[in-house]
């Protein structure tokens, strides 16, 4: 008989080929993976995420399910999983779910949050921060930022090796604030596909820097020929910042 348990969990994707696992590369699910096979008796363990986050993505709440066919108490297989995973990866909350539970299909809602540098250029958050280091107009990305409000069919905004018999996801909030010279982009939806946020993310920084028109979400949605003019920004400003299950 096994059990099925739900992790909670952070990591700092600067060192990682992805969260999926690949051969011979670093991946977060290796890792998770390799750990579980330790603790369950020495038995390969499968881990089911949440979802999937690029190389360089991080993340401070992360979600996974397995299954343990071992007597351990959710402190103690916390513990352990934290004494076997690299510093860069950390557990931080363990629960015991039904057997049906899975951790991608019972999603409610995740949110992304992109941080980008306007001002100087900061070597010391390179991996953590976008350092774009030139102004943009916050007004106007403000602005055309509500345009991804609402359920849409997203597949400009996806990478063109995602192939999906839907592309429609619902965005329930997308905001922009600042803090001195960053920019922080935020996105809540019921799901995100390949590449969906940093091309959504690079279309407002476009839009910002004057090189497209702030209608042109509007428009994109309308006449996918435009999708040509979507640029996908670089990995390292993005984090998975919160995931939400139905009940």
């Amino acid at each position: 008989m096994f059990l099925r348990y739900l992790i909670y969990f952070s990591y700092d994707g600067s060192n990682f080929n992805g969260f999926q696992k690949q051969p011979n590369k670093r991946c977060v699910e290796n890792m998770l993976e390799d750990a579980l096979y330790s603790i369950n008796n020495y038995t390969k363990t499968k881990v089911t995420g949440a979802g999937r986050t690029d190389h360089g993505v991080h993340a401070f709440c992360q979600c996974a399910h397995f299954d343990l066919n071992i007597n351990i108490t959710l402190y103690k297989l916390k513990c352990a999983l934290n004494s076997l995973l690299p510093p860069d990866i950390h557990i931080f909350k363990v629960i015991q779910v039904d057997s049906n539970f899975h951790a991608r299909y019972m999603v409610k809602y995740k949110t992304y949050k992109y941080v980008l540098n306007c001002g100087e250029y900061n070597p010391i958050e390179r991996n953590y921060v976008y350092q774009y280091c030139k102004k943009l107009d916050v007004d106007k990305m403000k602005l055309a930022i509500k345009d991804f409000i609402g359920a849409h069919d997203f597949k400009c905004f996806v990478s063109d090796s995602v192939v999906k018999e839907n592309y429609v996801r619902e965005i329930y909030d997308a905001s922009i604030d600042v803090d001195n010279n960053k920019i922080v982009f935020s996105f809540t939806a019921t799901g995100f596909m390949k590449y969906q946020v940093r091309n959504m993310v690079g279309t407002l920084v476009k839009i910002g820097n004057g090189k497209l028109n702030v209608d042109f979400i509007k428009n994109v949605f309308l006449d996918n020929t435009l999708k040509k003019y979507i640029t996908t920004i670089k990995p390292e400003g993005l984090y998975l910042v919160d995931i939400e299950y139905f009940n």
